[in-house]
C-alpha cells in the first residue's frame, strides 16, 4: 500500500483515534497497536453505527478507523452522518476485508478519507491514521485510477460539471484538480506542471476550501462524479 503524508496539522499532537467494529477482537486488537505507536491515542470504541456516530458527536476524535459491515447502521451510513455534520471535522478511515468491493466506492463516497484492509500491519495502521488525520487521502495513484474505472461501472452516466462550482477555480487549480484525479502525486503534478511542489499544495489547499471538500480522496470523487473527469482519466 503507497501511503502519502505532508507537514499536516498533526504535526507535534496526539491523534485522537476512534475505533468502529462490531467485533470484539478486532476492536481490542486495533486498540493495543494504535495505542502502542507514538503520537496516538484511542480515546473509544463503538460496537456499530449509531454508537460510532453518537460517540463521534460527544468526543470529536480526529480519527474513526470504521468497520464497514456492521450491524444496524452500517459504517457507510454512519460515516455519512459524520461526514455530513458541520460541527465534527473527523476523518473517517475504512475498513473492510476484500480489496476495493462495492462497500468501498459508497464509503468514499460518503465522505471517508480512504480505505485499510484488516489484514494491515501495525505500522500500516498507524502510518494511515496519520495520513488521514493531515488530511491527506490514503489512496496510491494505481487505487485512485481503478477508483475512477470502477465508478464508471457502479454509476449513472456521468452528468455535465456542475459548473458553478467548476467556475470558482481557477484554470491552474483545475488542471491541479485533474491531475488529482487521474492518480498523481504533489511530486509528479508538479513535475507535469513546471512548478515547484509547494505550490501544488496551494492549489490544492485553494480547491478544497472553494469546493467545499473535505480532503484529497473528495476532491477525486468531485473531479469524476461531476464530469471534470471521464472514466479513464480523459479530460472533459
Amino acid at each position: 500500500m503507497t501511503i502519502r503524508t505532508t507537514a499536516g496539522t498533526t504535526t507535534g499532537t496526539t491523534v485522537r483515534v476512534m475505533i468502529a467494529d462490531d467485533q470484539a477482537m478486532v476492536r481490542e486488537a486495533f486498540s493495543v497497536l494504535l495505542d502502542a505507536q507514538p503520537g496516538i491515542t484511542v480515546i473509544a470504541t463503538a460496537v456499530d453505527g449509531v454508537e460510532a456516530v453518537a460517540k463521534a458527536e460527544e468526543l470529536r476524535p480526529d480519527v474513526i478507523v470504521m468497520d464497514i459491515r456492521m450491524p444496524g447502521l452500517n459504517g457507510i451510513d454512519a460515516t455519512g452522518r459524520i461526514a455530513r455534520n458541520p460541527g465534527l471535522s473527523t476523518r473517517i478511515l475504512v475498513l473492510t476485508t476484500f480489496d476495493l468491493d462495492e462497500y468501498v466506492y459508497e464509503a468514499l463516497r460518503a465522505g471517508a478519507s480512504g480505505f485499510l484492509l484488516k489484514d494491515a500491519s501495525g505500522v500500516q495502521l498507524a502510518e494511515a491514521v496519520r495520513t488521514v488525520a493531515d488530511g491527506e487521502a490514503l489512496l496510491s495513484p494505481e487505487i485512485t485510477k481503478r477508483l475512477i474505472t470502477e465508478f464508471s461501472r457502479l454509476s449513472s452516466p456521468t452528468r455535465p460539471p456542475t459548473q458553478v462550482r467548476i467556475d470558482e477555480l481557477t484554470n491552474r487549480e483545475t488542471e491541479v484538480l485533474t491531475l488529482v484525479a487521474q492518480g498523481l502525486s504533489n511530486a509528479e503534478i508538479a513535475r507535469e506542471l513546471v512548478v515547484a511542489e509547494q505550490t501544488v499544495k496551494t492549489h490544492m489547499g485553494s480547491i478544497l476550501q472553494k469546493l467545499q471538500l473535505r480532503d484529497r480522496t473528495q476532491a477525486a470523487v468531485f473531479a469524476y462524479e461531476t464530469g471534470l473527469v471521464a472514466p479513464g482519466g480523459t479530460n472533459l
